[in-house]
């Protein structure tokens, strides 16, 4: 990656909403981005790694572990769409493992990093972690929508399969 690609990846994102240029090539500076292959895992479910993932291209499968090396997909996250905001946030282990699908680009930042920006430009801070809230209700609202439709898919065929 290059200095310039991180930047428009970053700037086209929803997690920079507001920022000014200058704030958007200050959170350059700290991320990394880079490419995942075909099915990589980015993040091991009940791991901690503290890192904010941005998905600026392609799309990450949201799965959990069904035991016996096998897994269930439950939801895709695409292109924008945060993914680790919420262990990035808690620190706590992370409920699902990230995979990739197909070729996928992500740029990814570390707390500790983001961390020292508190003092340098707090307002950037706080509008990031809006974006951040932002981000993840629209993730929320967007798994509910699908739960809902598949309660009335299978209500509607009585469950027959």
């Amino acid at each position: 990656m290059n200095a310039d690609a991180d930047f428009g990846y970053l700037r086209n994102s929803p997690l920079t909403n507001g920022l000014t240029d200058a704030q958007v090539r200050t959170l350059a500076g700290i991320a990394y981005c880079r490419g995942l292959a075909d099915k990589e895992v980015l993040i091991h479910e009940g791991n901690i790694d503290n890192s904010l993932h941005i998905v600026a291209e392609g799309a990450l499968a949201v799965t959990r572990d069904l035991g016996r090396g096998e897994f269930t997909s439950i939801h895709v996250l695409h292109s924008g769409d945060l993914a680790g905001e919420m262990g990035f946030i808690s620190a706590r282990p992370h409920t699902a493992t990230l995979r990739a699908l197909g070729r996928t680009q992500v740029c990814s930042i570390e707390r500790e990093a983001f961390e020292h920006l508190v003092s340098d430009d707090p307002w950037m801070v706080y509008r990031v972690m809006q974006n951040i809230i932002r981000g993840s209700q629209d993730i929320l609202r967007r798994m509910n929508s699908q739960y809902v439709e598949l309660t009335k898919y299978v209500h509607r065929s009585h469950a027959v399969f």
